[in-house]
């Protein structure tokens, strides 16, 4: 090369202005020739290293001229200069062709005028370091050099521990790529796991047995052909741990808009949320009607303003490496009560309808949909064009069902022609709906499970359950009782009861006790009456009948009332006496009574009274007073021996002689008298009418209470005799306690 042999100086001016140069505006590399032998000597001191410029490779891309090649390669590891200047060779020896690139800053180079029929050296020198220079080397055959590759698109979808890669080239490349290989590692890993995976197909291929929690690092590479000679390496694909988890949807609310609309809040939760780089959400119509909107959104909340209509919703979590399994739900139709509009429903047929409503839509809409169903059926559908009339007849493809309930209802749509839906948010409102039958019948089966409640001496209360709708067969009317005594046979007048459609209850009233009725329920439609249940039996209560656990309740609470009774009245009793009556002293529990060894006996006290009380025979004028004390009773006799002179006085009342009180009243007459004669001693012996006169003389003390003093009581209290005592003794006692009687003149005391 002749520049090799100019001065020093001049090659260091050449340098620094080319540096210079370069840093104001881009460097335009041309080719210069040169020689082998030029070559060898100025750059015979560069050396092949790994830690210098290496991975030198030159090839032709696939689909363009096979003139325009290109040669690329990766630069020294440790990058100590800021600028880098390359020199790439070309050479073809056979025709002594030699091109050089001198000053290249980049790692690539584009050149032509190659030889396809020689094979070709290249060679590139990085001078960068002034100390060393290091070197790379590539040969081949142009023939062979052709390169496709890497892929234009990849597409990466992990599930179930599994990766799937769709991978596709360039249009002139793709269709000489038949296969292609997968090397993938650990994102931490420093090795790539061998051998390298190779595709199913020319776009798919799968990675199995993954760690669902891992990043994985992937690149791909076309299988080499005579075609595609060099097949490089994609660069670096990471792909995120794979989402397992479906989204949970916590709510899907419904709050009615003006004009047939509703707005739809969906809201939903993401147990990795930390990992999902955002959701897909697909709303489609359930009648199937296209299209199938798709919303992304970044929030785990979205409304949408929707028709009446079901819909049917799917909502993923996804990131670079897939989609997360889908939670479904389905949008049910709004309920009718909130359409604004009046729709009717006329039959041409089993295979046609007309459509018809009350409004002048026309006026606002050109577009409309109907759609019709079966109950657990998906939704028919058809849009049409109407700016006339305020009907359509709509021709059916499969036949109208006989019994069988549909469903219309009517959308309006602001879009002109063509009526299709163009897309699922606020584009559509819904008119009316309404229910028919093509044809009603009446029900097939009857109501069931027919039971009693509450059942008394006339009435009980009867309950049964409804007839399943699909075989109402038509809109259900109500219900039909019959009902009559059990040994009465059924006659065309038994008593029938209507009871409405929505009541599945009912009481009977004006019933005889003890009696058993039989029991009958139907439904009936517009076409008729269904069939009868079968009979149910119900016996009504007897007229006195107690239970048993009635009878137990009475006495239980009739014992716990007398119970709380008596002990509030003896509770009562006891204060009152307190109040009303307080405690006196009984005289019977003293000592002195205790002293006391027996009772006075009263034949004792006639004795010493006939000794006492000597009245002269036929002298009515005189009284004797004995001097000396009187047998008593005891204190516990008083009352009794009171009681024994009151009734000796009633008893002798027509006795001859004089009496007591005769004598008495005999003194008061003659006060003058000094004498009182002394009771004969034959009349204390014959005459009866002593013992009644001593008793009217009974002592003061037998009349005493029990307020009577104790020393009132011990004077007039005698020591008494017992009564078994014997005859001896007891004439003994009564002569010694018996004292002289004194004549007692007036005036002495």
């Amino acid at each position: 090369m002749h520049f090799l042999h100019k001065p020093l100086p001049y090659l260091l001016f050449g340098v620094l202005f080319e540096y210079f140069t370069t840093l104001c505006s881009p460097l335009q590399v041309s080719p210069v020739s040169c020689g082998s032998k030029n070559i060898s000597s100025y750059y015979g001191h560069c050396v092949t290293s790994q830690e210098g410029v290496r991975e030198l490779v030159c090839f032709v891309p696939m689909g363009l001229s096979r003139n325009g090649w290109e040669c690329v390669w990766t630069p020294r590891k440790h990058l100590v200069y800021q600028t880098h200047r390359y020199t790439l060779i070309i050479e073809q020896k056979m025709i002594h062709h030699c091109k050089m690139y001198a000053n290249i800053s980049g790692t690539s180079q584009t050149f032509n005028n190659l030889s396809k029929k020689r094979n070709m050296t290249a060679q590139v020198f990085d001078e960068s370091d002034p100390k060393s220079c290091t070197k790379d080397v590539f040969r081949g055959s142009p023939q062979q050099l052709v390169r496709c590759g890497p892929p234009s698109n990849v597409d990466l979808n992990r599930h179930s521990r599994q990766l799937d890669i769709q991978a596709s080239w360039r249009k002139e490349e793709n269709k000489y790529i038949a296969l292609y290989s997968v090397r993938y590692k650990d994102l931490k890993s420093q090795s790539w796991k061998e051998p390298p995976v190779q595709s199913k197909d020319s776009n798919r291929c799968s990675l199995g047995n993954l760690n669902s929690s891992l990043s994985y690092v992937v690149q791909i590479q076309c299988v080499a052909n005579n075609k595609c000679t060099q097949c490089p390496w994609s660069k670096n694909f990471t792909v995120p741990p794979e989402l397992t988890d479906k989204p949970v949807i916590e709510m899907v609310e419904d709050f009615p808009q003006t004009k047939g609309s509703r707005l739809v809040i969906i809201k939903w939760k993401f147990a990795a949320s930390e990992l999902a780089e955002g959701y897909s959400v697909t709303v489609g119509k359930a009648s199937g009607e296209d299209p199938i909107e798709a919303f992304n959104t970044s929030r785990t909340l979205l409304r949408l303003a929707l028709s009446h209509s079901a819909y049917h919703l799917t909502i993923t979590a996804f990131n670079k490496a897939g989609n997360s399994p889908a939670a479904q739900r389905t949008i049910p139709p709004l309920d009718d009560k909130d359409l604004y509009g009046r729709l009717n429903v006329t039959f041409n047929g089993n295979t046609s309808f007309t459509v018809s409503w009350v409004d002048d839509l026309i006026k606002t809409y050109s577009c409309f949909s109907v759609e019709w169903w079966r109950r657990g059926e998906k939704a028919a559908h058809k849009s049409f064009y109407e700016d006339e009339n305020n009907y359509e007849v709509i021709h059916l493809e499969e036949p109208l069902e006989l019994y069988k309930k549909y469903t219309f209802t009517l959308h309006t749509r602001p879009h002109k022609e063509p009526c299709n839906l163009k897309f699922i948010n606020n584009s559509e409102s819904t008119y009316g709906s309404i229910q028919s039958f093509f044809t009603e019948g009446s029900p097939i089966s009857a109501p069931g499970n027919i039971s009693s409640s509450n059942v008394s001496q006339s009435s009980m209360v009867l309950e049964w359950t409804a007839v399943p709708e699909e075989d109402n067969r038509g809109f259900l009317l109500g219900y039909f009782l019959h009902y009559t005594e059990r040994l009465q046979d059924w006659t065309d007048t038994e008593p029938n009861i209507t009871v409405d459609a929505g009541s599945t209850s009912y009481e009977l009233v004006d019933l005889q006790s003890s009696t058993v009725y039989r029991v009958q329920l139907s439904a009936f439609t517009g076409a008729g009456m269904g069939v009868r249940s079968s009979a149910a039996y119900f016996e009504t209560k007897p007229e006195a009948s107690l239970t048993v656990g009635g009878v137990i309740a009475g006495a239980i609470v009739g014992v716990t009332l007398l119970l709380l009774v008596v002990h509030l009245g003896s509770q009562l009793l006891k204060r009152a006496k307190k109040l009303l009556w307080p405690n006196i002293p009984n005289p019977g529990n003293s000592n002195a009574i205790q002293k006391i060894d027996g009772v006075c006996d009263l034949e004792l006290l006639e004795l010493i009274n006939r000794q006492m009380l000597k009245e002269e025979e036929g002298d009515s004028n005189s009284l004797h007073i004995v001097n000396g004390r009187e047998e008593m009773s005891p204190v516990g006799n008083l009352h009794r021996n009171a009681d024994s002179c009151l009734h000796l006085n009633t008893d002798h009342g027509e006795s001859q002689g004089p009496s007591l009180s005769t004598i008495a009243t005999d003194r008061a007459q003659d006060p003058t008298s000094d004498t009182i004669t002394s009771i004969p001693t034959d009349m204390r012996q014959t005459d009866p009418v002593l013992i009644s006169t001593v008793a009217h003389q009974c002592h003061p003390l037998a009349f005493l209470s029990d307020y009577t003093t104790m020393e009132l009581f011990q004077q007039a209290m005698p020591h008494c005799v017992p009564t078994n005592t014997s005859s001896s003794l007891e004439s003994q006692d009564q002569s010694s306690q018996i004292s002289q009687a004194r004549s007692v003149k007036p005036g002495q005391s």
